[in-house]
């Protein structure tokens, strides 16, 4: 009897593996290839969120281009902002918008879409896996919902945040959406200054 489920334990492992084996060579079974989530599309380019040569605060929002409304104010927010500060607490942020959506979100639509409220914001996309990794790492909550009858198909629901984050991916503030600059005016020296100091 013992024997009998030992059998019985191998044939099924050896059926799984057998079953892996076909699907991996089968064509037909898409497979999504694995990227480490700091290395995202940006235009023609690949970017590394994390390289640690850039020594740049993060300032990254989360968000799509076809977002009808919270997307387009924050990105607004942020221009003014980026306008308002001097050039030197400038030269220490790196303005990045993620998409939310990579399967409208191209990394030349992304750009051009973030490109579009000010020169200086880098627009990045990547697979929806690596989306998911960084959504996960930093609390972004996001979710589809479908349109029925609708020419867009479906929207995102998600959380609007602005995220300072270290070359290094570690966090160090987010603010909540806002309808005005001035938060961010004002916390973007103290986060430039705080870390320059380390």
């Amino acid at each position: 009897m013992k024997y009998q489920w030992l059998v019985l334990a191998l044939a099924l492992v050896a059926g799984l593996f057998a079953r892996y084996m076909m699907d991996s060579n089968d064509p037909e079974v898409a497979r999504e290839p694995y990227y480490p989530m700091n290395y995202l599309e940006s235009g023609t380019e690949v970017i590394d969120l994390f390289a640690p040569e850039d020594r740049r605060i993060r300032l990254v929002y989360f968000g799509y281009t076809q977002c009808p409304d919270i997307c387009p104010t924050s990105l607004a927010v942020l221009s003014a902002a980026l306008k308002a500060i001097p050039q030197q607490q400038r030269d220490k942020l790196w303005p990045i918008f993620i998409s939310l959506d990579p399967i409208r979100d191209t990394a030349n639509k992304t750009t051009q879409y973030a490109a579009y409220f000010d020169a200086s914001i880098t627009g990045a996309t990547g697979t929806e896996a690596q989306i998911k990794s960084l959504a996960d790492t930093y609390g972004v909550l996001y979710i589809k919902n479908e349109l029925k009858d609708s020419a867009i198909k479906y929207v995102i629901d998600h959380n609007s945040y602005f995220y300072f984050l270290k070359p290094s991916g570690e966090l160090i503030k987010k603010l909540p959406h806002m309808a005005s600059p001035t938060q961010l005016i004002a916390t973007i020296p103290v986060i430039t200054s705080s870390v320059t100091k380390e």
